[in-house]
């Protein structure tokens, strides 16, 4: 059984304003690393039914991996509470993966909204 969802330009704004935790996988079926990572994404997300675990085909989605500035792949991208916080190219062991989702969940997004207000003004002085 599937527990990942293939996101796109049509649903990647509902998915992220919709659902708590989203991680996304920015893959391309000719990508050896992508491949290897896969299996690990997949284990994961039927471990963590919590969590939305999308995949983004970037040969399918060019659009919108340009506008996102996927770079290389595979990508993570990590969302919660629509708000992008982690983001990282390259493939994940199994262990930091999970590191990653549990740190994730911990995480105080009153705290994370304030520190992003604060870069923002710093920006604007």
């Amino acid at each position: 059984m599937l527990f990942t969802k293939t996101v796109g330009s049509t649903n990647f704004d509902d998915t992220v304003k919709n659902n708590n935790i989203i991680i996304l996988d920015f893959w391309a079926s000719w990508c050896g690393p992508c491949k290897m990572f896969s299996p690990i994404f997949d284990k994961a997300a039927a471990k963590h039914r919590d969590i939305f675990f999308g995949k983004v085909n970037t040969e399918d989605e060019q659009l919108l991996s340009r506008a996102l500035n996927i770079r290389s792949i595979p990508t993570i991208m990590v969302y919660k509470d629509s708000t992008l916080v982690f983001e990282q190219s390259g493939a994940l062991p199994e262990a930091a993966l999970e590191n990653l989702l549990t740190q994730v969940k911990a995480l105080d997004m009153k705290k994370v909204r304030q520190e992003i207000d604060q870069t923002e003004k710093d920006h604007e002085q």
